[in-house]
């Protein structure tokens, strides 16, 4: 079942259960994802980053929606982290249900503006639209990030969520995109998460959720957080176990039996998140 990003997450918000959007590099990946989450009977977010789309090419993306019509779960197809209307036009053509525009690294006055735009353009179409204030930061993943992190304003963040009309926003309370260095330990800012939900009616999205205590996510989801990123946790299960295998294995051909291991890895990470989050057997409630 395809749905937009709005109604997903108004479901969960309501019911304090968040989703978990996974970034899918492969269709291996989504079809492991894909699988565990119908074994969990769970609403789930499948994300496509411009840099995993320019790699998959736009064809891709039929078999995602083929593959989410058919699912017994309610399934979003949104892109992560569009940097321009072009990412944003190409997203909508290809038939994601769902866009982010992240222009918090400009101004504020150009965040809103861009962003209005978007809203603007992918509401015609029935597109939702998450937006980001403030930065995340960033561990070397691909979906970029800022060298210091900036904290979402409760102030700013009111009047850019009335003023622009975005369905979700990503907030920045301490999170960042890719794994965190052994040495260093993420801290969430609950406080400032929840002067941010008595203000704000719309869901809230976690970036950078990989690495973070579960304990401090499963917390965030009590005050607004309805959609939580994954990506490196996901990646970094599935190519260590492909180099795994292929080093012990080095003539080993045959697709079906190279990945079958490599995505019940991928399947593992998967039911904890969604454990984590609370969504297994949500998709009754849609």
């Amino acid at each position: 079942m395809l749905y937009t990003m709005k109604d997903l997450l108004a479901v969960a918000l309501e019911n304090k259960f968040a989703v978990p959007a996974f970034n899918i590099c492969s269709y291996d990946m989504m079809k492991a994802i894909m699988e565990e989450a119908e074994v969990q009977n769970a609403p789930v977010i499948l994300e496509i980053h411009p840099d995993e789309i320019a790699y998959l090419n736009n064809e891709f993306v039929a078999a995602v929606r083929e593959y989410a019509h058919n699912s017994s779960v309610p399934v979003v197809i949104h892109m992560d982290h569009g940097g321009t209307i072009k990412d944003v036009m190409r997203a909508i053509r290809n038939g994601y249900t769902s866009v982010m525009i992240d222009a918090s690294a400009q101004s504020y006055e150009d965040n809103s503006a861009i962003t209005k735009q978007v809203v603007d353009l992918a509401h015609s179409v029935n597109v939702s639209v998450e937006a980001e204030l403030g930065t995340i930061g960033n561990n070397g993943s691909a979906e970029g990030g800022s060298a210091n992190i900036i904290y979402t304003d409760p102030d700013q963040a009111e009047t850019f969520v009335r003023e622009t009309g975005i369905d979700t926003l990503a907030v920045a309370i301490g999170t960042a995109h890719g794994l965190y260095p052994k040495n260093m330990t993420p801290k969430l800012n609950i406080e400032l998460l929840k002067e941010l939900n008595k203000r704000i009616e719309i869901p809230f999205v976690l970036h950078g959720g990989s690495g973070n205590p579960d304990s401090e996510v499963s917390e965030a989801v009590k005050y607004g957080v309805a959609k939580v990123n994954l990506s490196s946790d996901l990646k970094s299960v599935f190519f260590d176990a492909l180099r795994e295998i292929l080093t012990e294995n080095p003539y080993m051909l045959e697709p079906g039996d190279v990945f079958p291991e490599a995505n019940e890895k991928v399947k593992a990470v998967v039911r904890h998140k969604m454990a984590v989050l609370q969504t297994i057997g949500k998709a009754d409630l849609y």
